[in-house]
């Protein structure tokens, strides 16, 4: 499936005294790289959200292999590991400037109705683009 690249670069704010990235700021990265994956499938958080649907985070898995340290570039792979049902489930690859591997990562989120808070099938707009 559609593995989509994101550019990030690490801030000084994101590392610890030793310019290593604390490892709390890694579900940032991935939240960027799956909303930028949206936005490349014509989509935007906000625009799904003002059209009814949230998607809360459910799991989150992370498998740390080596440090990011400051100044890095990354690029976070994102992509799906299979089609939405009332799950999506994204996988990613980080890698820095070097093309080392620093992390692979796992994320579950929910599609949830807006107005009844209730669990709702994938979107057909979002089911359709995927087959195109």
């Amino acid at each position: 499936m559609k593995k989509t690249p994101t550019q990030i670069r690490v801030r000084y704010a994101e590392t610890d005294q030793m310019g290593v990235v604390y490892h709390g700021n890694y579900a940032q990265y991935l939240e960027q790289g799956r909303t930028e994956w949206l936005r490349n499938m014509g989509f935007s958080y906000k625009w799904m959200e003002d059209n009814g649907i949230h998607l809360p985070v459910i799991k989150l898995s992370i498998n740390y292999k080596a440090p990011a340290k400051y100044d890095d570039e990354l690029t976070v792979f994102t992509s799906l590991r299979k089609i939405p049902t009332y799950r999506i489930e994204f996988c990613y690859e980080i890698y820095n400037q070097n093309n080392e591997l620093l992390v692979t990562a796992d994320t579950t989120l929910v599609f949830i109705n807006s107005d009844t808070n209730k669990l709702m099938k994938a979107p057909k707009y979002l089911l359709d683009k995927l087959v195109e």
